[in-house]
């Protein structure tokens, strides 16, 4: 028997029948139900035994009901599947039970993560509290950088030949010209109550005056302590009273799952807070042209984007994880990629700046790549978990100790290592002098040395930086002119300007980094020492002598010292 319009055969045995709905001409799954539904909220329901399929008609009056009627149980629907997802992640309001860890300095005992953490793992977590610790200790930075119109450093030698024996020596860049001063917009954080600030080097990078402001809107001149290219680090410091500050966590505890918040100020808005997790660590992303550039970065996935460089990356107890520096993107805009530098490493680099001036990098001494199944099949070795050396360099560290290329190395400092950025990454936290214990896997057996590090020079020596106010006030690093590179100048010696910072030297002059001081006030200096000695309590008006390695001829740069 052929039940297809048999309405009551469908009702009685709560199955489907076919259903269509003339507007939109889609098939819906009609049951039991369903009807009961329809009949309590008062639509008709006409059946036409005449036809090749069942249908509805309805009544004019009651089409618009239908219509709300199925949005309402869409909606309906949408709920239950909501409520279904939220069981499937123990999302439930009522679990207190489970502990949650989240890393911090200090772990604690238990009955202080059951106090601290009420969320259970996996969980809903509340970031108000987190939020409230850490934004009054996160500052937006404002660089001005004073730019000629026109690029200063264009010299007749450097034109085309065409245009130099038109020109002839007839040609100069004119004097004086307009000053077009640029901003830029970074974040830092007060690592104490000194006035601390720790940022991104190329936040402040090329500027001549900084200005900081507070999340209470409160604003300050800051001077530049020193900068680190190498780990794009810069310290700087404010005098101010009452400042909140932010301590550092261990980075090498952090775990990749791990919630975190970014908090900086994205695109010039002020105090923006964004969580996410740790997605990553160890990341080389290659964006540092430095020549001794270590890159190891943390990586989340909270929203980072332009603005939000040197602004912290905490923990959920309000720790500094890493110091936020880059985002991989194809617009220029946060696409999920976050790169923070780690707090291990940034503690290290701040604590070289405060004591010494400079960073004192410890360095093995080795070319190194991280070990893979297809370099295994290159170098027809079997593949072990490890940082595989290519070559060591004569008379370094390594080589003193033992090191050899071919090796690959498996541990350092006590420490497992499995990829290039986590051995540069530990490393770089020691300095020249330290000895670490490294271990390598040579021809399928494991060996340890014991290397004395040394700095790029080859010994194990600080380089000290002196009279430290007055080099903060002429803002720039500088060191003295090694002996070959005066040989080849024909130079009794110099001092060289290795970086410039906001100071007297980027706001009143044109000076570029490289800059060979060999004369001030027409008083010979061949090192830093002299150097400073010719300034000390010289006041009014200054002429710096010197030359360049790649211009020919002398260069002058007159400025003036306040009282």
């Amino acid at each position: 028997m052929n039940h297809r319009n048999d309405k009551d055969y469908w009702s009685k045995n709560n199955l489907s029948f076919p259903l269509y709905y003339l507007n939109i001409g889609e098939r819906f799954s009609f049951t039991k139900t369903f009807q009961n539904r329809f009949e309590e909220l008062g639509i008709e329901i006409i059946w036409r035994q005449n036809i090749k399929k069942s249908i509805l008609s309805f009544n004019t009056k009651i089409m618009k009901n239908i219509r709300f009627s199925l949005n309402a149980l869409l909606i309906i629907l949408m709920s239950m599947l909501t409520t279904s997802c939220k069981e499937v992640s123990d999302l439930e309001a009522g679990i207190e039970n489970e502990q949650v860890q989240f890393y911090a300095e200090n772990r604690g005992t238990d009955d202080s993560k059951q106090k601290d953490n009420k969320d259970f793992k996996g969980g809903p977590v509340d970031f108000t509290d987190t939020a409230k610790k850490v934004l009054d200790a996160v500052v937006h930075i404002r660089s001005t950088q004073s730019q000629r119109s026109g690029n200063q450093d264009i010299q007749p030698q450097q034109l085309p030949d065409f245009f130099r024996e038109f020109f002839g020596d007839r040609f100069q860049m004119p004097e004086n010209m307009p000053q077009q001063p640029m901003y830029g917009s970074g974040s830092g954080v007060i690592i104490d109550e000194k006035g601390h600030i720790v940022t991104n080097n190329h936040v402040i990078n090329n500027a001549s005056e900084l200005e900081v402001t507070l999340h209470n809107n409160e604003t300050y001149k800051a001077v530049v302590i020193g900068a680190d290219p190498a780990t794009d680090l810069a310290l700087l410091q404010i005098k101010g009273d009452n400042l909140k500050s932010l301590s550092f966590v261990n980075s090498d505890d952090v775990e990749i799952g791990e919630w975190v918040l970014a908090v900086g100020n994205p695109y010039s808005l002020y105090s923006t807070v964004t969580a996410g997790i740790v997605s990553a660590k160890a990341r080389n992303i290659n964006m540092n042209p430095e020549k001794l550039a270590v890159e190891s970065f943390i990586q989340t996935d909270a929203a980072i984007n332009p603005g939000n460089s040197g602004g912290a990356l905490v923990d959920l107890d309000g720790k500094i994880v890493g110091i936020n520096s880059a985002i991989a993107t194809r617009t220029g805009s946060y696409t999920g990629y976050g790169f923070a530098i780690p707090s291990n490493i940034v503690t290290k680099v701040v604590s070289d700046l405060l004591k010494y001036g400079s960073v004192q990098r410890g360095m093995l001494g080795v070319t190194i790549t991280t070990m893979n199944g297809n370099l295994a099949k290159e170098k027809k070795i079997d593949f072990v978990k490890g940082v595989w050396v290519e070559t060591v360099g004569e008379e370094s560290a390594a080589e003193k100790a033992g090191i050899e290329a071919g090796d690959i190395i498996v541990k350092a400092d006590g420490i497992n290592v499995t990829t290039s950025p986590r051995l540069q990454e530990i490393i770089a936290q020691h300095r020249p002098g330290d000895k670490i214990s490294v271990v390598v896997n040579r021809k399928g057996k494991e060996k340890e040395f014991q290397v004395t590090l040394e700095n790029v020079k080859g010994t194990t020596s600080f380089t000290k930086k002196e009279n430290v106010e007055m080099l903060n006030y002429l803002g720039a690093d500088f060191e003295t002119l090694d002996k070959e590179t005066a040989k080849k100048l024909n130079l009794d010696g110099g001092v060289r300007v290795v970086n410039l910072y906001p100071g007297v030297l980027r706001q009143k002059t044109q000076m570029r980094a490289g800059f060979i001081i060999t004369h001030v006030d027409g008083k010979k200096v061949t090192d830093i020492k002299e150097m400073v000695s010719a300034l000390e309590n010289k006041k009014g008006g200054v002429m710096l002598e010197g030359v360049y390695e790649d211009m020919p001829g002398k260069q002058y740069y007159a400025f003036g010292l306040d009282s």
